[in-house]
């Protein structure tokens, strides 16, 4: 059954929901459940039947034709051995001295800041690895310096999937570049290979390339304001690093405190493994999944991400808890901190579960289709860049999800470009690409959004709410440049429409702030 303009209700709702009661389980499933009936609404006991899909759905996740889910349960598995791995780090004193060390380096808060940032553009091969990763890092220097979580979660989502999405050695690299190959062959375009394409698409990807730089220029300029200025403001005046009427972070344990004195190499070799270990069988999990001679490129567009950063993290914790024994844990302490480790896991988890469903039943509903379907109106052609990045950026925003934007985005953008002018081909595709993180960043459903605030440390619904106005504005810019890019086709002009306009918003929010400080 065709939805319309209806199958927008579910995303909305759950949406508006978060926003209004601050509850995200709860959004979310009254969202699921609306969309569920709404596409089971033809069936005789249509309640029955929406509750039914529902539960296959939920049961998909952990079990699938037959065998296990290696993706969705993987993933989950990989959240539970990354608890375990961050709480025996906290457990053996790690976390404290690597807090200790990084005190004698990093100086500001805005050092601080940079390292994380510098750390999230450094660890480039995965989003969900990297938003985990860095949070997790992070977190010791940056509440040392009394940087709020909603702004260590800020930093690390600004530059997870900005970086991985103009990064051609990544999981999303090859995932990209798989589907841009497939478009160059079906519409004969044979003047560049699909990697040399994704090259050139890189400069043209503005929100990603502003977004990165706007982190590094909040920090620098202390540009905070609305409610990430409230959340700092707390954090420097009473050293309170979350909202203190939210109550502790979901997950958060306080049985995970160092109990012996530790060294930096406790945290160190655990991380340091698990990037390795995770790159490592990236490669060979891609290898294996790839038909004849076997590249470095190959193996990334066939690897098995969820697999892999499983299978990475299995040996980090087997890592950790060698070094917890040699800190000499009690099997009291080492009990304590596999609860602590799962229990810190459990709230992110729930979210995932909730936030995987009702991405099936938006998928049902044909919400992304309905909105794909609005770029095949009238246009002038030098409006195509920008409409397609909004039009990703709705989708991606309603959906929760960059890469099912990609999916359905980039085929429609290559079919338009095809049928208008086939030299626009490229700018199309990037207008997507920045779209799709455009919504992305601004989405409460978005896994990557989730597992940011769960690296950090933040209450999710606060770090939705304080990263959004940067989103936006950063989403002002890259119109602006797609509008340059569309009408006079060049690059340069793109991104220097948009540096000047980015420059701009930083002068104002400079004046602004300093005004709000004196």
């Amino acid at each position: 059954m065709d939805h319309g303009v209806l199958s927008l209700v579910p995303p909305l709702l759950a949406l508006l929901m978060v926003i209004l009661t601050k509850k995200v389980l709860l959004s979310l499933g009254i969202g699921i459940i609306v969309g569920a009936l709404m596409v089971n609404q033809g069936e005789e006991m249509f309640v029955n039947e929406a509750m039914m899909q529902v539960l296959s759905i939920v049961t998909d996740i952990f079990y699938v034709d037959g065998g296990v889910n290696t993706w969705e349960f993987y993933i989950l598995l990989f959240l539970l051995t990354l608890g375990m791995i961050a709480s025996f780090i906290t457990l053996t004193g790690g976390s404290r001295a690597f807090g200790e060390w990084a005190l004698k380096k990093v100086k500001t808060r805005t050092g601080a800041q940079f390292t994380s940032g510098f750390l999230g553009i450094l660890i480039f091969i995965d989003d969900y690895f990297n938003s985990l990763t860095v949070g997790n890092i992070s977190r010791p220097f940056t509440d040392r310096h009394k940087i709020s979580r909603a702004k260590l979660a800020y930093v690390v989502d600004s530059t997870a999937a900005p970086i991985c999405v103009i990064s051609p050695v990544s999981s999303w690299g090859a995932y990209i570049i798989t589907i841009i190959g497939g478009i160059l062959v079906s519409h004969g375009v044979t003047q560049y290979e699909a990697l040399q394409a994704f090259i050139m698409i890189a400069p043209m990807n503005f929100y990603a390339i502003f977004a990165i730089l706007l982190v590094f220029a909040v920090a620098y300029y202390k540009l905070d304001f609305g409610l990430m200025k409230l959340h700092e403001d707390r954090a420097m005046s009473s050293a309170q690093l979350v909202d203190p009427e939210k109550g502790a972070v979901p997950g958060e344990s306080e049985a995970a405190k160092p109990v012996v004195t530790g060294k930096v190499g406790d945290l160190i070799w655990p991380i340091v493994t698990l990037i390795v270990a995770t790159v490592f069988f990236m490669i060979f999990t891609g290898i294996q999944g790839t038909e004849g001679e076997a590249t470095v490129l190959s193996a990334f567009e066939n690897t098995d991400v969820a697999a892999s950063l499983l299978y990475g993290g299995l040996i980090s914790l087997v890592i950790t808890v060698i070094l917890a024994f040699i800190r000499r844990l009690s099997f009291r302490q080492f009990g304590t901190g596999v609860y602590a480790g799962i229990q810190s896991m459990l709230p992110a988890i729930y979210i995932l579960i909730f936030a995987w469903t009702i991405i099936e039943i938006i998928d049902e509903l044909g919400t992304g289709e309905y909105l794909a379907g609005l770029v095949n109106e009238h246009i002038h052609l030098g409006l195509l860049p920008a409409l397609l990045f909004l039009i990703a950026g709705v989708m991606a925003f309603s959906t929760g999800t960059s890469w099912g934007t990609f999916g359905i985005m980039l085929p429609i953008a290559g079919d338009i470009a095809a049928a208008t002018d086939i030299s626009m081909i490229l700018p199309v595709l990037a207008a997507v690409l920045a779209g799709s993180i455009f919504g992305d960043h601004c989405s409460p459903i978005s896994d990557t959004t989730i597992l940011s605030s769960t690296g950090a440390g933040s209450h999710h619904i606060d770090h939705v709410l304080t990263q959004l106005p940067y989103a936006l504005l950063v989403g002002v810019i890259s119109i602006a440049g797609f509008l340059a890019l569309g009408f006079t086709g060049s690059v340069l002009a793109g991104l220097a429409l948009g540096a000047v306009l980015f420059i701009l918003i930083v002068i104002i929010l400079r004046l602004f702030t300093a005004g709000r400080t004196a």
